[in-house]
Parts: C-alpha cells; structure tokens; sequence
C-alpha cells in the first residue's frame, strides 16, 4: 500500500517554513515518537496499554496532521490488544514514511 504525505507536509511547511533544520527536526521527533508508540503497541498484552499506545499514536498523527497513520491508529484502538494485522500495517507505514526523501 502505497500512502501519501501530503498533509503532514503541508504541516512541517506551515510549522516551519523554509527553515531546513527545523524541518528535519520536526520530522526526527515525529518518527522517533511514531516507533517508540508502534512499538509498545507490538509488545502491548492487554487492553489498557493497547489503548493507551493507539490513543497516543492517534494523537501524535492527528498533532502532525497524517491523515494516514490516524486511520491506523483508530483502527488499532478497536482493535484487539497485540492484533498483528494493524500492527504489521503499522510498521508498514513507518518504512514508508522513512524511505520517503520527499519529506
């Protein structure tokens, strides 16, 4: 699945306009806070820190505007704790995300 970025673009150019550094920084906090959440959803064995970790992750995407991972992130909150379904397509997503130049 191939996802789009356009949003959280649009939001790393209004946050930080032409300042290169900025950007990157923006982008650094945002995936290393992306991984550490996916993560503790793939070790997540019961329903109060899977819906702690999918709330987070909905928040942070919602926060950067990725349209995208927040789709992932309210299905991971209904879904079951440890679901590896959501939680492969999250990962998926944060490859993606990563190998992206364009951001």
């Amino acid at each position: 699945m191939e996802y789009e970025f356009t949003h959280f673009d649009a939001s790393l150019a209004a946050a930080a306009g032409e300042d290169a550094d900025l950007r990157r920084e923006l982008k650094g906090a945002f995936l290393d806070s992306a991984t550490q959440l996916i993560d503790l959803l793939g070790r997540a064995r019961c329903d109060g820190n899977w819906h702690a970790a999918a709330t987070r992750l909905r928040d942070l995407a919602a926060s950067f505007h990725a349209s995208e991972l927040l789709d992932l992130a309210r299905t991971a909150e209904k879904s079951a704790p440890g679901e590896p379904t959501i939680v492969t397509k999250l990962r998926n997503f944060l490859a993606e995300f990563e190998a992206n130049p364009a951001i």
